[in-house]
């Protein structure tokens, strides 16, 4: 295996000239302050005469997004009552509104006591100012958009870093509650104060009432939900203004991958060569592995970038599978620098040509040495993503043929799983049928199966008009369904301003991400992390159900998470969705008894 470094002045040009196309698409460095935009919808025009004057405060139910220019038509509810397992985190919501502006709002939240005298530190909680981002709607789903088609409104999502915040007047801003019960916390029910108050009004108290279960959900490493959201590196590199695979940028990257990490992510997701979705992003995707092609007509690959950001990935927790895109990229082609004609060369090579296989049988063969040296081969797989049968086919073969020591991976709309049922690992359009029966083989075998979800789903979903349950039923439909877990084409593919707009070229707004830029959580991941701990927590109360003989119990269970089974909005989701936590909860009570 021959390698080189950045040293080499040949590579160091070939870089510049991949990089350029990436640097020329960087914006500004987001400000940490910033302002939302203009409310474009006619919400702007509510009558606010109905509220008195003040800061109002309410706790208000996690499944609603509330509008910021409507004043709330809601009884004012200033106690709540959550509960939840030891190691488990909690959401609550409270909201702000006003008739006049109202300056440097800030939440404060104490020590939270059991009778027993046992103690929740306010280390363990947040408070966060939730902000609001433009967005549009569904429409037809797929395909390129124009802004002025689209009805557009501002929906709360962002959950900010801010210590205070200064509210306009007949305006409402979520606040968002995170509670993070420590692993070793006594059981019990726990009381705490969260004090509202700004430079005008008066301290307003709410009271949260927090039941810990006793019951341990252990830590997100140790979660069986098998969570596959693409990450994009390059978008962090723009937002954060650092160079591309510099030290800053890897440094930038840590929080942001952080948050995946906690919610439990199993899978790295890697480029093999250039941007395998033809620059179907704000951001292209830059290239990990360096292909040159020598004077004497011999290969040399550079893993550089591509060992650094597995490694950090994994020293984040998140190590079960590589998957390494694509052998099979959209638009068919790849890049390598040529040092004969000192000049980047693109060529178009199909699976089943000549060329493919003259191209990718080198770098495969010294990419598998390569995984060998690293301890990596095992949980790596070379992934494809809604590529056409006669490419998957030709791909496979080769496949089998080269480097039979790799996984596979795939995200797919064709059935494709049905004629390679041996594949480590497939993802089932939720738009398309499947087998149960072919999803229980595979489990038996220990095959991973997961369904995604994209821009042509309408439900469920993480658009940023979706619901917010939406993001909790994702989990429990998997549950339901069958399936492993999830998988999402983007976690943080960014569009040009993020903090402000979330619509893009191509689809619904929102599709592209659901967390922001410098590690800001949002209101979807929250409700999505939720969804996952209930299906960490449905596997251990089915067990133990099942331990004690609790045949009846176990089957109401059942029946309550099979009205889930649905990629279809019935009417009484949500409430279905609440009445089977609500049970979940019930149960894991009883079993602690």
């Amino acid at each position: 295996m021959r390698t080189f470094s950045f040293k080499n002045s040949s590579l160091l040009l070939f870089a510049l000239l991949c990089w350029t196309q990436l640097s020329a698409q960087h914006v500004s460095v987001l400000a940490n302050d910033f302002r939302e935009l203009p409310d474009p919808t006619s919400d702007t025009l509510a009558d606010w005469s109905a509220v008195s004057t003040g800061l109002h405060s309410s706790f208000v139910t996690i499944d609603k997004r509330f509008p910021k220019s409507v004043a709330p038509v809601i009884a004012e509810t200033k106690e709540q009552t959550i509960r939840g397992w030891r190691g488990e985190r909690l959401s609550a919501q409270i909201l702000l509104w006003t008739t006049e502006e109202e300056s440097d709002v800030r939440i404060t939240l104490a020590d939270f006591k059991s009778q027993a005298g046992d103690i929740l530190p306010a280390s363990a909680m947040q408070a966060r100012f939730v902000r609001y981002v433009m967005t549009d709607e569904f429409a037809e789903g797929c395909g390129h958009r124009k802004p002025q088609d689209f009805a557009s409104s501002l929906v709360p999502d962002m959950l900010d870093h801010l210590a205070s915040y200064t509210m306009e007047g007949k305006t409402a801003r979520p606040v968002w509650i995170s509670v993070d019960i420590p692993a070793d916390a006594a059981p019990g029910s726990y009381k705490g104060t969260i004090s509202v108050q700004s430079m005008s009004a008066a301290k307003q108290e709410l009271q949260l009432h927090i039941e810990v279960i006793d019951q341990l959900l252990p830590p997100p490493t140790s979660w069986t939900y098998h969570l596959d959201q693409w990450q994009h590196p390059a978008a962090v590199a723009r937002v954060s203004g650092t160079a591309m695979w510099s030290d800053a940028h890897f440094e930038a990257l840590k929080p942001v991958m952080q948050l995946l990490a906690n919610a439990g992510q199993k899978v790295i997701t890697t480029t093999l060569n250039k941007d395998p979705w033809n620059v179907q992003t704000y951001d292209p995707y830059a290239d990990m592995i360096k292909w040159v092609k020598n004077a004497d007509s011999g290969w040399s690959y550079d893993y550089t970038v591509f060992d650094r950001w597995v490694q950090l990935m994994m020293d984040l927790g998140i190590d079960k599978m590589i998957n390494c895109y694509s052998i099979v990229p959209w638009n068919n082609e790849i890049h390598y620098y040529d040092q004969k004609s000192d000049k980047t060369v693109n060529v178009a090579a199909k699976p089943g040509t000549a060329i493919f296989e003259e191209l990718w049988t080198p770098f495969l063969k010294d990419f598998v040495k390569h995984l060998q040296t690293k301890g990596w081969l095992e949980i790596a797989n070379i992934a494809t993503d809604e590529r056409s049968r006669e490419e998957m086919d030709a791909a496979f073969t080769f496949l089998n043929k080269v480097c039979p020591e790799l996984g596979v991976s795939y995200a797919d709309n064709q059935k494709t799983y049905q004629r390679y049922p041996d594949s480590d690992d497939i993802s089932i359009s939720i738009g398309h049928p499947f087998s149960a029966e072919d999803l229980e083989n595979r489990k038996s075998r220990g095959l991973n199966t997961t369904f995604y979800i994209c821009c042509s789903d309408a439900f469920p979903n993480q658009f940023t008009f979706s619901d917010p349950a939406e993001s909790t039923y994702l989990a429990w439909y998997a549950e339901a369904a069958g399936f492993d877990g999830m998988l999402r084409w983007a976690f943080n593919s960014w569009v040009q301003n993020p903090l402000q707009d979330s619509r893009f070229r191509t689809w619904p707004a929102g599709d592209t991400y659901i967390v922001y830029p410098g590690g800001r959580s949002s209101i979807r991941y929250e409700r999505m992390l939720e969804g996952i701990q209930d299906y960490e927590k449905v596997q251990i109360v089915k067990n133990q159900l099942q331990n004690a003989g609790e045949t009846e119990k176990l089957k109401q269970l059942k029946g309550a998470i099979a009205k889930m089974n649905t990629g279809e909005r019935g009417g009484n989701w949500n409430a279905d969705l609440n009445q089977a936590k609500a049970l979940l909860h019930d149960l894991s009570v009883k079993l602690s008894n």
